[in-house]
C-alpha cells in the first residue's frame, strides 16, 4: 500500500498514526488480507480528501477518520471474518479458537460453538482418566440417571460402555470437531450471501 503524503507535518502525523493503529490491529492476519484492508481504508481516506479539496486538509482528514471510527472498533468484524475464513480453510485448531473468540460477541451460535470446542479439549482428558481410573470413568447408568465422565466408584451405577468408552470418546471428538467446522462454513457462506 502506498501511503498518502501530505504537505503539513501535523496532518501527516495524524494520518500515519491512524494507519499504524490499523496495521497493529491487523497484525494477526495473513499479509494479503492485511494489505487488502489497508488499501481499502487508504482508498476511503483518499477519495474523501479528493472530494473535499476546498476544505482544510486537517479538517477533512479528521472528518473521514471520525466517520471510519477507531480501528479497534471498526476493524473488529473484518478481522473476525478473516480469521473465520482462515480457520475454515486450514482446519487449524488455533485459528478456530481465535475465530470463535473474536466472533463470540456476534451471537449465540458462536457461544454454543465455543462450548463445543471446550468439550473437544475435555474429551482427551477423559480418555487419559479412563486409562488411570477405569472403574471411575465411563458412561454409567443408575436409578433414573445417566452419567458420562468421572463418577464416584461407590455410586449405585453400572458402567455401560466398558472398554468401548475410549473409542466412543474419540469418535465424539472427531464428530464435534467436524460439526464445528461445517457450522462455521455454513455460517460463513450465509454471511457472504447477504
Amino acid at each position: 500500500m502506498k501511503p498518502i503524503t501530505f504537505n503539513d507535518n501535523t496532518v501527516q502525523r495524524v494520518y500515519n498514526d491512524y494507519i499504524n493503529r490499523c496495521t497493529n490491529f491487523l497484525k494477526g492476519l495473513p499479509n494479503e488480507d492485511k494489505e487488502e484492508c489497508l488499501m481499502e481504508i487508504n482508498s476511503y481516506i483518499f477519495e474523501y480528501l479528493e472530494a473535499n479539496k476546498e476544505v482544510d486538509q486537517m479538517n477533512s482528514l479528521l472528518n473521514i477518520l471520525e466517520r471510519l471510527g477507531a480501528p479497534e472498533v471498526t476493524l473488529k468484524e473484518f478481522v473476525a471474518s478473516k480469521k473465520l475464513n482462515q480457520a475454515v480453510k486450514t482446519f487449524n485448531p488455533v485459528f478456530i479458537v481465535q475465530a470463535l473468540y473474536l466472533n463470540i460477541k456476534n451471537g449465540i451460535i458462536y457461544s454454543i460453538l465455543s462450548i463445543l470446542f471446550f468439550i473437544i479439549f475435555a474429551l482427551p482428558i477423559l480418555v487419559i482418566l479412563k486409562l488411570i481410573y477405569p472403574k471411575s470413568v465411563g458412561c454409567f447408568v443408575g436409578d433414573h440417571s445417566l452419567y458420562f465422565g468421572v463418577i464416584d466408584e461407590h455410586a449405585n451405577t453400572v458402567e455401560v460402555l466398558g472398554n468401548g468408552f475410549i473409542p466412543v470418546v474419540i469418535l465424539m471428538g472427531i464428530f464435534l470437531y467436524y460439526a464445528i467446522i461445517l457450522t462455521l462454513k455454513f455460517k460463513n457462506t450465509k454471511k457472504k450471501n447477504k
